[in-house]
């Protein structure tokens, strides 16, 4: 469980907004949601700038802030508009918010525009500020206990302590390079706090079973949190035998003793996690507070708190992973040291006996442009011979520092292997980078504090000493009103430094005037491979930002002006010679570039002359890893401190003293370096063997190394196996039981599962009862509408039998007119014309009406037709309808009668054959009793007679198992392959057979 000062605050704070239209009706609330849980801002007006000025605040602990970073857990803000009338809310953006840029400092508010916004006239946007702090409320039953005042302070100065905040806080001064705690007033010492990662054991109790040891890709590396900087040592593959250097980090506190015990006293205690990629084996918990203690003389020596500390698993891996003995137990060898930062440690004093004077460590400062040589101050102070220096190689992903304490580590290498060892160190070190929020620190021009010591040689054979020179000449065509103070600064972190190099002092710049920039060349020493040093000049460019500084305000950023270096590359190479008589490239490239306005890219402010250089000094070679004591000490020409320097080099060219006249051949120069020549390219012939031997030697002890830490994780994998196994089979033993308590209530189930069987049989009988009634009220209505039907069709067919009635009326009726008009015709005949005419029309009107009449009977009849196919049609149907239905119902009767009447013969049978086989019993018993009566009568000479009645005994029975037998399967029910047929069948051959022995 973690202490009270482990408990942080993760504090987002919503000051305002801007860009957002005027919207009387609607206002904004902001909600916020993290780790599943979301909170809200109260509602604001809906206008341009609604003022928010809302604190949202979430609980966690350090181990949860840590698990949250690596799983890179967001905080999500989203903006609803809500309509003040219906309360409907509508989402006007959101913003996504990076967890591990929160730091314990608190930073300046940012604008942070909305994403996805609805509003694309314009671009709404939110003033955001996020910090973390300690939780300190008040813990107990009682919040409202009983606290006593305070007593009034005395009279004169007050206490330093009575003066302090409730909570203190370490603010970074970059400029300085160190850390405050306190009141700047009452800060009048420096300390110097190192954790150092000695060693580590065991550690492979901290890997499940799952994970494999050897994985390719898998390092393991420490990481814990210092003052807010998170620290990583340098990554290691073999967990049985950690193979990693120690490292300190030191970090410098500028306070006094008694503010910084107080601040110690309130932080939390010290985190050190195992870590694989992101995610965390094993954590342990240093306590800091023996470091506050009031007894703790800092005046004269320092005070340690060191061990070996426990690690202990997260909770997601503590189930799979067995209980451990203690001297089973993972550790980690811790070592928090706290100093005056003018008392030298004891263990530096007994390293360096050897008459060392102990020094300080120096604070790293801002690096400065360097004056070009015909503009040199002559009272300006050189810099620094060995300044911490960063390397150009790709560093560690999993190590974050600064660089600031390799100069101790460098103090000690000048009295143990001398100055040239000391100078190949200070030249080949690695140094890792620190993490997003440092690097944009160190960009904005300040050096961090924190400092992690890890003396290794890291320069690929093929790397090659480069140096790099930039002379930026003049300023011209300003194109402002107004004149400014300009002053030039870039940085390229390329080069080692993310400190930026200025030009000083600012010069006056007028418009449609060029003026020289003093103290504008800068030359950096580094080494590279060349395929990076050109990926990285053909991608990254060079860019010079051109500020106005000016005493009474802030600077003020005018333009910037991109130096493409790949134009370096492409420029001609010129071959030259070193002091050393080396053969050497140089590239030269000269140009003007338009310095384009910060706000207004499109528009050119002024214009910038520029000279670069880039000399190939060749590969990096020992011999050139030479810094004597008077180039340290007085260096010809003060150069910017390099990142990654094979050599310290002059960048002004050192003039040797004038030889004497040559007497004879062999003196000459070119005599000379010829022979240096052919000494060199031996030296080389035998250093390349010397390094093809080594090579060898190095991949043999390298595989002998691999076989045998193979070896011993195969060997510790075993043993953890056999732990694992034994959980195991406890486990085993522990399901079997489960299983016979399951077995049991499956029994119980299956007794249930037979009562819901009858349950739904009943059920099942009901349901076939109800169908059936259905059926037979169905049946009848289908009766009653057939009768229906052929009462219809009786009516219709005597509907047709009286038109046809009609029909042959009319036909006899039409040819008895036909007669009479035939009769008529010829009695016209005989009578006058007149008369004639008159009963012509009377027969033509008769006539015309006759056949009306027909066609309107023939039409009938066609209709009366039409009806009767149909009608004739319609009940042919429903006669087929009604004999299929009948059909399948008389099918579907027949055989559920069959299948009643096979179960009632069965039944009957069974029936049957119990009352027979009850029958046989009676006279088998009553033969039996006569049997006896018999003997009892008869005389002793009929012995045979009781095997006659055994063989007839065992007759009836194996006739009664074959009848059986045979009328069970006659019922149908049964096949061969039941098991009462099957038992049957047995019996049988076991009465034939005891037959047959009789």
């Amino acid at each position: 469980m973690a202490s009270k000062t482990d408990q942080l605050l993760i504090v987002v704070s919503i000051l305002e907004g801007r860009h957002f239209p005027k919207s009387p009706r609607l206002s904004l609330v902001v909600q916020a949601s993290f780790d599943g849980e979301q909170l809200a801002t109260d509602p604001v007006e809906h206008r341009e700038q609604p003022q928010f000025s809302t604190e949202l605040a979430w609980e966690l602990d350090r181990r949860t802030l840590h698990q949250h970073r690596l799983q890179r857990t967001p905080i999500k803000l989203q903006c609803f508009a809500v309509d003040s009338v219906s309360k409907k809310r509508e989402s006007v953006g959101y913003i996504v918010l990076d967890l591990r840029s929160v730091q314990e400092v608190r930073q300046e508010p940012r604008w942070y525009p909305l994403l996805s916004s609805k509003y694309t006239k314009q671009r709404p946007a939110l003033l955001l500020s996020m910090v973390l702090e300690n939780d300190t409320k008040p813990s107990g039953p009682s919040p409202d206990r009983f606290k006593a005042k305070k007593a009034p302070p005395r009279q004169g100065s007050p206490a330093v302590t009575d003066l302090l905040p409730d909570k203190l806080e370490s603010v970074l001064i970059q400029d300085q390079g160190y850390h405050q705690v306190g009141p700047a007033d009452h800060c009048t010492d420096m300390f110097v706090l190192s954790v150092t990662v000695a060693f580590a054991t065991k550690l492979e109790q901290l890997i499940p079973s799952t994970m494999k040891l050897s994985a390719e890709g898998s390092e393991f590396f420490f990481y814990y949190s210092l003052l807010g900087n998170d620290i990583t040592s340098e990554p290691f593959h073999n967990l049985l035998s950690p193979d990693f250097e120690p490292e300190r980090a030191s970090v410098r506190i500028r306070s006094s003793k008694k503010i910084l015990q107080t601040f110690l006293s309130q932080q939390p205690s010290l985190q050190i996690h195992l870590c694989c990629g992101n995610h965390s084996l094993g954590s342990t918990d240093v306590s800091l507070s023996a470091l506050a203690s009031v007894s703790v003389d800092l005046e004269s020596k320092a005070e340690t708190v060191e061990g070996a500390f426990v690690l202990q698993p997260p909770k997601r891996n503590k189930q799979m992973l067995p209980a451990l003995p203690a001297d089973m137990q993972p550790t980690v060898g811790v070592s928090v040291t706290l100093r005056r930062e003018d008392v030298t440690p004891q263990s530096l004093r007994n390293k360096e006996g050897s008459g060392a004077q102990p020094q300080s460590v120096p604070p790293p400062s801002v690096p400065s442009a360097e004056q070009r040589p015909q503009s040199s101050s002559p009272g300006g102070k050189p810099p620094d011979p060995s300044p911490p220096r960063r390397s150009l190689l790709p560093p560690s992903s999993h190590t974050e520092s600064e660089a600031e304490s390799l100069l101790e580590e460098l103090q000690k290498g000048r009295e143990q292997t001398g100055r040239e060892q000391m100078g190949l160190a200070a030249a080949d070190l690695e140094v890792p980078v620190q993490q997003q929020s440092q690097a944009e620190a160190a960009a904005e021009g300040g050096a961090s504090s924190i400092s992690v010591s890890a003396p290794r040689v890291s320069i690929p054979s093929t790397a090659h000493h480069y140096c790099f020179s930039l002379d930026l000449c003049s300023l011209g065509k300003f194109s402002l009103t107004h004149p400014i103070a300009a002053t030039l600064r870039y940085s390229y972190q390329f080069f080692g430094s993310a400190a930026p190099i200025m030009t000083n002092p600012p010069v006056e710049l007028q418009r449609n005037m060029e003026v020289s920039l003093p103290q504008s060349f800068c030359a950096f020493d580094f080494a590279a491979l060349p395929q990076q040093l050109q990926d990285t000049f053909l991608r990254v460019p060079l860019v010079v930002e051109v500020w106005h500084r000016d005493s009474t305000s802030r600077d003020q950023l005018i333009g910037r002006a991109s130096i493409q270096l790949s134009r370096l590359l492409s420029s001609e190479k010129s071959r030259f010679l070193t002091p050393a008589g080396e053969q050497s490239w140089r590239q030269t490239h000269q140009d003007r570039i338009p310095v384009v306005n910060a706000q207004r890219p499109s528009e050119k402010v002024a214009e910038l002359s520029y000279i670069v250089t880039l000399e190939d000094l060749g590969l990096v070679k020992a011999t050139e890893v030479i810094v004597s004591q008077s180039s340290q000490s007085e260096p010809l020409h003060p150069t910017q401190p390099p990142s990654n320097p094979v050599a310290h080099r002059s960048a002004a060219p050192s003039f040797p003293s004038d030889p004497p006249a040559p007497t004879a051949p062999r003196d000459t120069l070119e005599y000379r370096a010829a022979l240096e020549l052919e000494l060199w390219k031996e030296e080389q012939e035998d250093l390349f063997d010397d390094q093809l031997r080594k090579k060898e030697l190095s991949h043999m002890r390298a595989l002998a190394e691999e076989w045998r830490r193979r070896d011993r994780e195969r060997e510790a994998l075993v043993k953890k196996k056999e732990v694992e196994y034994n959980l195991l089979e406890e486990q085993l033993q522990k399901t079997l039981s489960d299983l016979e308590k399951r077995e049991k209530q499956l029994a119980e189930a299956e007794l249930e599962t037979q009562r819901l069987q009858r349950e739904l049989r009943a059920e099942h009988d009901l349901t076939q009862r109800e169908l059936k009634e259905s059926s037979r009220r169905l049946q009848q209505e289908c009766d009653h509408r057939v009768a229906l039907e052929r009462d219809k069709v009786r009516l219709m067919e005597e509907e047709r039998a009286r038109l046809l009635q009609q029909i042959s009326d009319c036909e006899s009726r039409y040819k008895q007119l036909e007669k009479e008009f035939q009769l008529y015709r010829e009695q016209q005949n005989i009578r006058p014309e007149f008369r004639l005419q008159s009963e012509i029309n009377l027969l033509t009107l008769e006539k015309v009406e006759l056949e009306r009449k027909l066609e309107s009977t023939t039409k009938s009849k066609l209709h009366y037709k039409q009806q009767w196919g149909r009608a004739l049609k319609e009940l042919a149907r429903f006669k087929q309808r009604e004999q299929e239905n009948a059909m399948n119902r008389l099918k579907k009767q027949q055989a559920e009668l069959e299948a009643m009447r096979l179960r009632y013969l069965a039944t009957e049978e069974k029936e049957v054959v119990r009352q027979d086989r009850q029958e046989l019993d009676d006279i088998r018993n009553e033969l039996n009793r006569l049997k006896q009566q018999d003997d009892r009568l008869a005389p002793p000479s009929s012995a045979p007679a009781p095997s006659t009645g055994v063989n007839e005994s065992a007759e009836e029975h194996l006739s009664r198992l074959l009848e059986e037998r045979d009328t069970l399967l006659r019922t149908g029910v049964y096949t061969h392959e039941d098991r009462i047929i099957a038992e049957l069948n047995r019996q049988i051959q076991d009465a034939m057979r005891d037959r047959g022995t009789l």
